[in-house]
């Protein structure tokens, strides 16, 4: 990075914490993506078990560098994305149309990632595939139909054609997780599958259904449905006045379904930055704890990983430094955070999590609640590949 405030800072930051590593287990060795073999593990340990050997063998700076999730510019693996990688431990990155040029070269850039990152898991790559007007991976493969196309046949089943269909196309190029599908009811730019919530959910169960068939990781979004949103977060933050009841009766059916019929490490929620002042006056969704926390998983039971929307969008970068929407995400209960332009930000963010833990605002051991989600996750679909 050309920054060297950011860079000084970091080393400082490291100094500081050094108490802390004694807890957090560091000072073991680094190893490959997804090699597990620190604290004794086989490939014959319970997932559970794995988990917990993993999390016990990383640093507080890892840990924290699994919950961010980090976009960047260029279409291989630069001096930028190294620093990224390397001093903050960054635990996924999302791809754009500017990260892609064909199929050969994604499958390479996908493949440096994971090589470069030195982690104990894998990243997580991700992109958003949805299909019609947003469909990041341009010419590197066929763009899907949308999800609205989808709907409008009527044939749920091609729901879960389609996810399966996307799924291959994106696995064949080293990525792991998809931000579709939209669960949304009735969203603008023909993203839903409908207006109607019945039909809705008939069509993401299928979706997911296909997504799993592949192996793929999916992401149901954006809790707890912005269909009725009047101004689009990218710009600024918008209100929706729905009670719980109401949100039950019509924007939640499609995420419950998902919740209660598939395995949580399978799929991601992602949280978005709109308000429901009936259920937190002062936050948006993705930094409530009213919303993630009380609603998503306490109510509805869900306890795999929460995402949150860029947290650069208008909707909360108006209003917030990157710092103070890490720890707010984070205090709401989001597992990962993600910011998806700029280096600078999204250091901010990791070293802003960094300082809350080291001042007692967040608690070490949210940070570990998080990260075992993540690392479970992780290696939900590495125990898969493997047939263990």
């Amino acid at each position: 990075m050309k920054n060297i405030f950011w860079k000084l800072r970091y080393a400082v930051v490291m100094l500081l914490l050094g108490s802390l590593c004694t807890f957090a287990g560091c000072g073991q060795a680094m190893e490959g993506p997804g090699a597990v073999s620190s604290g004794g593990n086989s490939v014959g340990d319970s997932l559970e078990a794995r988990t917990e050997k993993v999390l016990a063998s990383m640093s507080l700076t890892e840990k924290v560098g699994q919950m961010v999730m980090f976009g960047f510019y260029g279409t291989d693996v630069n001096e930028d994305v190294l620093y990224m990688l390397h001093q903050f431990h960054m635990g996924g990155a999302v791809l754009f149309a500017r990260n892609v040029e064909n199929r050969e070269q994604v499958a390479r850039l996908t493949k440096h990632l994971q090589e470069q990152a030195e982690e104990k898991v894998p990243l997580f790559i991700a992109v958003d595939e949805e299909g019609g007007m947003v469909a990041h991976m341009g010419d590197a493969m066929p763009v899907p139909p949308s999800q609205q196309a989808i709907g409008d046949s009527g044939d749920p089943a091609q729901a879960g054609r389609w996810a399966q269909e996307i799924a291959r196309q994106l696995k064949a190029m080293g990525l792991n997780m998809n931000f579709a599908p939209v669960a949304d009811v009735g969203f603008e730019r023909e993203r839903s599958y409908s207006t109607d919530p019945k039909i809705v959910t008939d069509f993401i169960k299928s979706a997911a259904e296909g997504y799993e068939k592949e192996n793929l990781y999916y992401t149901l979004k954006h809790f707890p449905g912005i269909g009725k949103g009047k101004v689009d977060s990218h710009y600024d933050i918008s209100d929706i006045e729905s009670t719980v009841e109401e949100l039950e009766a019509d924007e939640l059916l499609p995420f419950r379904a998902v919740i209660e019929g598939h395995p949580a490490e399978n799929f991601a929620v992602m949280v978005t930055h709109i308000k429901y002042p009936k259920l937190d006056a002062q936050y948006p969704a993705s930094f409530s704890r009213a919303v993630i926390t009380g609603l998503l998983r306490e109510r509805m039971g869900y306890q795999g990983v929460v995402i949150t929307d860029d947290l650069e969008m208008g909707a909360v970068s108006r209003y917030y430094t990157p710092a103070e929407r890490g720890v707010l995400a984070v205090k709401a209960g989001a597992d990962i955070v993600m910011i998806c332009h700029e280096y600078q930000h999204a250091q901010e963010m990791y070293l802003g999590i960094l300082d809350a833990v080291k001042a007692g605002e967040i608690s070490e051991e949210r940070i570990h609640e998080s990260v075992r989600r993540i690392v479970r996750m992780k290696l939900s679909r590495e125990l898969e590949t493997r047939g263990t």
